[in-house]
């Protein structure tokens, strides 16, 4: 296949899922390298197109979604039921940042779009290898939410606000 054909798919491909689309499963699809996927990419983001690389894949961020931050606060036990609560209503965990009073804002993309996702990001935390952003805040945080439209938001907001993980901003 021409490498201009494969990176047709490849934009269809990534236009077509929610999910990140790693590289090394982009490869073995076109039976290329993973060198090969990552020029690619290259070449797609120089010829303008807006894609983002995850620890998980690649996304195209074409699709328009709404986004609405939330203040939270909830237990380190409670950061698998805060992540699903979100995901399950339709949302995606972008990132999460804090404002600390001595450094300021402190924020990390997180990408979370699955339950996979949390749970993968929890077991981390409990390994000891981190320790969750919002442990600098006593578990004050923000996260910036994104979902298909503005009433999944608000359902959104409503669920945490029920489970009390909502602080009012």
């Amino acid at each position: 296949m021409k490498a201009e054909k494969r990176r047709e798919e490849i934009l269809s491909l990534m236009g077509n899922t929610e999910n990140p689309l790693p590289a090394n499963v982009l490869a073995e699809r076109f039976k290329v390298s993973r060198q090969v996927i990552v020029q690619d990419i290259a070449v797609l983001r120089a010829s303008g197109y807006d894609i983002t690389a995850t620890n998980r894949g690649y996304v195209l961020n074409t699709k328009v979604r709404a986004t609405r931050v939330f203040k939270c606060r909830h237990t380190f036990e409670e950061i698998v039921d805060e992540g699903v609560l979100i995901i399950e209503a339709g949302g995606r965990i972008e990132d999460i940042y804090v404002n600390h009073r001595l450094y300021g804002r402190i924020s990390a993309r997180l990408g979370l779009y699955t339950r996979t996702h949390v749970e993968e990001l929890y077991r981390s935390l409990v390994s000891g290898a981190s320790k969750p952003l919002m442990s600098v805040t006593d578990g004050y945080h923000y996260h910036t939410v994104s979902a298909p439209n503005e009433e999944t938001l608000d359902e959104i907001e409503k669920l945490l606000r029920n489970k009390g993980f909502l602080i009012e901003i």
